[in-house]
């Protein structure tokens, strides 16, 4: 029988999706992670959890006290 998918891991693959398209671009301002979880509406660790297997696939760098922002491609 066949399992849906994670929540995190659509929400991480959608925005990985909006990186790769070009809608999304190198030291564009990522929301909050509350503000994922309110957007895609799932609980806070579950955004929590997109945006560490985003930063985990280096598509994004976090700046304490700053934000979150799509990372530049590797070699850049």
């Amino acid at each position: 029988m066949p399992t849906a998918e994670a929540p995190f891991r659509l929400i991480a693959n959608d925005i990985a999706a909006r990186i790769r398209s070009g809608e999304l671009k190198p030291g564009d301002k990522l929301p909050s992670t509350r503000e994922l979880a309110e957007t895609y509406g799932v609980h806070i660790n579950t955004a929590y959890r997109a945006m560490s297997l985003l930063h985990d696939r280096e598509l994004i760098t976090g700046q304490p006290g700053r934000g979150t922002y799509v990372a530049e491609p590797p070699g850049q």
